[in-house]
């Protein structure tokens, strides 16, 4: 069979076959295009979108962490400023998390989160200082005060010697005739006793100073000039700053203690009639916090702490057992005022205080005048106090007397007349609402108003005033100093708060350095005082009602050379008194 030639075909059949092929070819294209086109929608969204969506799970799953987890920032903490070289850079050279590790002090954040180590966050780091700072004093300890032997005092790991309880006023034990400059030795005593000493300075939530910063101005504040009085707080920080502990926070996270009123150490001129020395006013020593037993009400580098009594228990059963012996006892006056008047400050209320005292018969006075013994011993003191409801404490010399403290000790409610005598002084020690454990009459109250005390205090109710006095028994342990050869089981001393508001402020500062915060929004150093009063949280001071017993007498930093270097001059002159 042959095959015919296409040529042999007819036109029009062909054009028949032509006509029938051309709509198969066409579907055939089109087909081909649309599997064309769903293949290359497929691998776009499917295959690709697969793979991003995976990159980007493993992005979310692993993210760069900027800083660690560390727990939130405590809004009340005190401005510092903050050492540029400590804060992480935003920079993309490292990792954030590298960055952090690399901050001097995040190891000693991080021990808090060892659940196990019952140090964690409180380890205390004590500098190795030179003994010509700390114990060789204590060997030149008839030199320490011109008028007062302190080589008594000194002993007993700063106790002094034992009290005797003839009379019955004390207990047994614990008892002793502490100076109320003795806390740079007690302090550092307690010290050594504390439960998370470490000798890894990497590890310490803060380091301590020992120096004897009470004692080395003491030796010196008559009679000498101003490098004589300067010399070993100069000495001592210049030994600092060569330290590699110094250069982590460049000493914000050091403290050292000093027994006296701020004002020994706040000079503000290098004139030799100026009074102290320079030690607070030093660059570096404005970095590190003082504790002082009367601080500056205008300045952020110094703490007030209690006062040394004459109570040092060794176990907690010594304050129980005191505790409960102050809450049975019958307090036969209304009030009472252990003092000697201030004839030349015409702004002292001493003198209308004894008036009041004398011409009323609910009141018990002790003179401490020129050849009143009574009033310098201790056991008339404390058993006055111990029979009295209230106990007056008007200003001292300077803001602050250990009077206070002592008549606290005996479950005495005390009326103070000034804020500066305690609620702006003791603010760890303390509650910040001082009506729930002592009375507040205005100074002009009685200046101006010649205002009744007997009166006023007639006014609180009997159940009120249980309560107060409740209050106060309850404060005793934080406002004593354990016995510094011992510690105490569960309580906390007044030792204890201290240390422990310090770790609290250098690890507050330490936060902020990372979260790169401020302490306080628009910090002015002259408002220290109301700083210390905020409640948690709050940022900001505004208008007082104690802005007027705190209105400064000059201008510029500090106080020395006005009424609170007199006070101190004051201080002195009556040391002198009580041992003549």
């Amino acid at each position: 069979m042959r095959r015919r030639s296409a040529a042999s075909i007819p036109l029009s059949q062909m054009e028949k076959g032509l006509v029938k092929t051309q709509p198969n070819r066409i579907c055939l294209l089109a087909s081909l295009s649309v599997f064309f086109w769903i293949l290359l929608l497929y691998f776009h969204f499917v295959v690709l979108g697969s793979r991003t969506v995976d990159n980007s799970v493993k992005v979310e799953s692993n993210p760069i962490s900027a800083e660690p987890k560390v727990p939130s920032v405590v809004a009340d903490a005190l401005l510092m400023n903050i050492p540029a070289k400590t804060i992480p850079s935003s920079s993309n050279s490292s990792s954030g998390s590298q960055k952090t590790n690399n901050i001097p002090f995040i190891k000693a954040l991080r021990t808090v989160e060892n659940k196990s180590d019952p140090c964690g966050g409180r380890y205390i780091y004590v500098h190795d200082l030179p003994p010509r700072f700390n114990e060789e004093m204590l060997k030149e300890c008839r030199s320490l005060s011109l008028w007062t032997n302190m080589c008594k005092f000194t002993s007993n790991a700063g106790m002094g010697p034992p009290l005797e309880n003839v009379e019955g006023v004390f207990s047994n034990t614990g008892w002793y005739a502490t100076n109320q400059f003795a806390v740079d030795v007690i302090f550092s005593n307690r010290m050594k006793q504390y439960d998370c000493l470490t000798k890894d300075s990497s590890l310490a939530a803060a380091i301590f100073v020992p120096f004897y910063a009470g004692f080395d101005i003491a030796r010196y504040l008559w009679g000498y000039n101003i490098s004589t009085r300067d010399a070993a707080s100069l000495d001592l920080v210049d030994w600092l700053m060569k330290r590699p502990e110094w250069g982590i926070m460049d000493g914000r996270d050091h403290f050292l203690v000093a027994g006296r009123i701020t004002w020994d150490f706040r000079r503000l001129s290098d004139e030799e009639s100026d009074w102290g020395n320079k030690l607070l006013f030093l660059p570096a020593a404005k970095n590190m916090s003082m504790l002082v037993v009367e601080s500056s009400p205008w300045n952020a580098n110094d703490f007030g702490i209690p006062y040394p009594t004459y109570f040092h228990p060794a176990k907690d059963a010594d304050v129980f057992i005191w505790q409960d012996r102050m809450r049975k006892l019958e307090r036969k006056w209304l009030f009472s005022f252990a003092g000697a008047p201030r004839p030349d400050n015409p702004k002292s209320i001493r003198g209308q205080i004894i008036d009041q005292c004398r011409k009323s018969n609910v009141c018990k006075l002790l003179e401490c005048d020129f050849g009143e013994s009574k009033c310098h011993s201790p056991s008339s003191i404390t058993q006055m106090f111990q029979s009295s409801l209230f106990c007056l404490q008007p200003q001292g010399d300077s803001y602050t007397r250990r009077s206070a403290f002592d008549s606290m000790l005996a479950g005495c409610i005390p009326v103070f007349f000034h804020p500066g005598s305690a609620y702006t002084q003791y603010t760890w020690h303390l509650p910040k609402n001082y009506t729930t454990y002592s009375v507040f009459i205005p100074e002009d109250d009685v200046r101006k108003r010649n205002l009744s005390i007997e009166e006023r205090l007639r006014q609180i109710p009997p159940e009120q005033v249980k309560i107060m006095r409740e209050t106060v028994i309850d404060l005793i342990p934080r406002l004593i100093y354990a016995d510094p050869l011992s510690k105490l089981e569960t309580l906390k001393d007044a030792f204890d708060v201290a240390v422990q508001a310090v770790i609290d402020k250098v690890t507050r500062l330490r936060k902020n350095i990372i979260t790169g915060r401020t302490e306080y929004d628009n910090f002015i150093e002259e408002n220290s005082w109301k700083y210390a009063l905020l409640e948690e949280g709050q940022r900001e001071v505004g208008g007082h009602e104690w802005d007027p017993f705190f209105s400064k007498p000059k201008e510029g930093e500090g106080d020395s050379s006005g009424s609170s270097a007199e006070a101190a001059k004051n201080s002195w002159r009556n040391e002198q008194r009580d041992q003549s």
